[in-house]
């Protein structure tokens, strides 16, 4: 089957791509996927994305939420840290 090409996204849906929701779920996905990663190697098999999810949610989310929050408050009053 030959590649289709890409249509241009809906203003709908690049409105959605550009939320904030939507980019909390995309950083929150990706530390899941992250934590997914370091604990399948840490017991050598593939721990699925399920079990990952449940684990950091337990383990991490409020933690990494609220440092989030905090790193978000300061970014938007100008405030943020200098990088090196």
């Amino acid at each position: 089957m030959p590649p289709t090409l890409k249509e241009p996204a809906p203003p709908s849906q690049e409105f959605v791509k550009q939320s904030s929701l939507y980019q909390e779920f995309l950083a929150e996905r990706e530390e899941i996927l992250k934590h997914k990663w370091l604990e399948s190697e840490r017991l050598g098999y593939d721990i699925g994305f399920e079990r990952a999810l449940l684990d950091w949610i337990r383990k991490h989310r409020e933690g990494w939420r609220a440092a989030r929050r905090q790193q978000l408050s300061h970014q938007q009053s100008g405030a943020a840290e200098p990088r090196s």
